[in-house]
């Protein structure tokens, strides 16, 4: 069971380090000007599948809380 925390830990360690380069890529092409919209936009949507990713994983390793 520890494998499997660290694991998912190491997981998103991972995931959040994707999402932090893709938005100074995404930063990087909107400030010089006009950019391929194409290419933003598939950036943009890469970003937010990695931003469901790491929070599906955060929820995992959250436990639960019986209120």
């Amino acid at each position: 069971m520890d494998l499997d925390i660290e694991a998912l830990r190491a997981k998103l360690a991972a995931l959040k380090t994707q999402h932090r380069e893709l938005d100074d890529v995404i930063a990087g092409l909107a400030t010089r000007g006009p950019a391929d919209q194409l290419k933003l936009q598939r950036l943009k949507k890469r970003k937010l599948l990695l931003k469901d990713q790491i929070t599906r994983i955060e929820s995992e390793l959250l436990p639960d809380i019986i209120a």
